[in-house]
């Protein structure tokens, strides 16, 4: 008896799609190593001419250009390519936005080969690569300060508007992992009232310090070098900032930290916290969800934790109250937590 409903055919492009997915990665870098996007930007648009400007074949340039517009990096009308909206705001080195250069980081192989016994990883339970990313002085954050900056800018300004730096009260603000010191700087050039205190490996800081100089901040940014585990914060803050530092521990680790932060702030101070948050079923929204896998590959108990989790955490580390605040378009999450 059929009941005029038919089941969906069964279909193996799902596993043809994902086993070829590296070739999506090899084709972007590819295209921003030849600086495709750019020069089509400039006008560029036959193939012909990118392949002069690109310093490359017709056929490679061909193919590569018809790959990228399958995947929606690039337009096509007959034969003339044309940058998409995206594309020209985060692939144009012109653009202020350009994103480029955490492109390049993301698809390196100091992050990608923690991938390549992922099998291994799931049965040890975290990263077989020792401490990971997480080994002291360890020279990956230089690289990733470098390349994610262009990232941050964006959910910088929001973190630091939801905060209320714009009133320009007096602050004093703990930045722990400061990295680039984007969200420091940010928030420092939003209230000329806020000194930064940035903690983050010797090495790291050094290219923080740099950045404030060039933003003129270097008179309100100051450097606490050392693992934020152990390192002496200091007391009265009325800010902390912890962007993307959370997820590469576990649950009582983090508690550890988050109790020492408490202690440093103020009554009334605050602790405001980038995070990846999944939601309670762990598989969506699926960017922030995936995001445990990384954690399993390069870390030794990582996670990407839900709203109710990061919420105990805080709680048993003293603090009164934390509330959640999505900030579209940023992939990420900010939590603020209060001290009573």
């Amino acid at each position: 008896m059929t009941t005029g409903v038919q089941a969906a055919q069964p279909s193996p492009l799902l596993f043809f799609d994902t086993m070829a997915a590296y070739q999506r990665t090899e084709a972007l870098k590819a295209a921003i190593e030849l600086d495709v996007f750019t020069a089509v930007g400039e006008g560029n648009e036959t193939v012909a001419a990118l392949a002069e400007r690109c310093k490359a074949s017709a056929r490679g340039m061909r193919i590569l250009c018809d790959y990228l517009m399958i995947l929606g990096f690039l337009l096509k009308e007959g034969d003339r390519y044309r940058l998409t909206p995206d594309s020209a705001v985060f692939l144009d080195r012109r653009s202020p936005a350009c994103i480029t250069s955490a492109v390049i980081f993301l698809g390196s192989p100091q992050i990608t080969d923690r991938f390549k016994n992922l099998a291994e990883a799931v049965r040890k339970g975290g990263t077989i690569a020792g401490e990971g990313s997480l080994a002291p002085e360890h020279p990956m954050w230089i690289e990733f300060a470098k390349g994610m900056a262009p990232l941050t800018g964006l959910p910088a300004e929001k973190m630091a508007r939801l905060a209320g730096a714009e009133k320009g009260e007096k602050w004093k603000v703990l930045d722990i992992a400061a990295s680039h010191g984007t969200f420091g700087i940010t928030l420092a050039r939003m209230n000329p009232h806020a000194e930064i205190f940035a903690v983050d490996w010797a090495n790291v800081l050094e290219l923080a310090k740099e950045n404030a100089r060039k933003a003129g901040m270097e008179g309100r940014f100051h450097t606490l070098p050392g693992s934020a585990f152990e390192v002496e914060f200091g007391t009265g803050y009325d800010i902390v900032l912890l962007t993307n530092f959370l997820h590469h521990f576990d649950a009582a680790t983090c508690e550890k930290l988050l109790r020492k932060v408490h202690a440093a702030l103020r009554p009334g101070g605050r602790a405001v916290t980038l995070e990846f948050v999944p939601h309670a079923d762990r598989v969506s929204p699926p960017l922030a969800a995936g995001f445990s896998l990384t954690m399993l590959a390069s870390t030794p108990s990582g996670d990407a934790y839900t709203f109710s989790e990061l919420e105990q955490m805080f709680r048993n580390a003293g603090f009164a109250a934390s509330t959640l605040h999505e900030i579209p378009p940023v992939l990420q999450q900010v939590i603020i937590s209060t001290k009573g």
